[in-house]
């Protein structure tokens, strides 16, 4: 059964997705020289934005989560959700290569969180 604490904890895998993309499109020097030349501000400024709101979310929604699962499962789970996340988005939105062998080893992180949810505590 799905409680609202596991609700919680995928929406912050999720965030926390969001977090990293917006963390490796941040640039502060742009985001500076935009802010002195009063230029392309909105365009520069995006991705700090992002990362403050998805890491905001991500940090309340982990929060609310952690108060229910115990703080192991849910740290494990939230990394590793995440990770397949981040890998999914690699792949099939910025076409970064994968092969077989990685494959497997997050269909093994996959099998290991349906296993931690399946067998917590919480």
């Amino acid at each position: 059964m799905m409680t609202k604490a596991w609700v919680f904890l995928y929406a912050a895998a999720i965030f926390e997705t969001g977090w990293t993309y917006a963390l490796k499109f941040l640039s502060f020097s742009d985001l500076k020289t935009a802010w002195s030349l009063q230029e392309n501000l909105g365009k520069a400024s995006l991705p700090f934005i992002a990362y403050v709101l998805f890491g905001g979310a991500n940090i309340y929604c982990l929060s609310e989560a952690l108060k229910e699962i115990p703080t192991a499962t849910a740290i494990a789970i939230w990394t590793a959700v995440s990770l397949v996340l981040i890998k999914i988005c690699d792949v099939y939105y910025f076409k970064i290569p994968t092969n077989y062998p990685e494959l497997v080893f997050m269909a093994l992180i996959v099998i290991g969180i349906i296993g931690m949810k399946q067998y917590s505590a919480s």
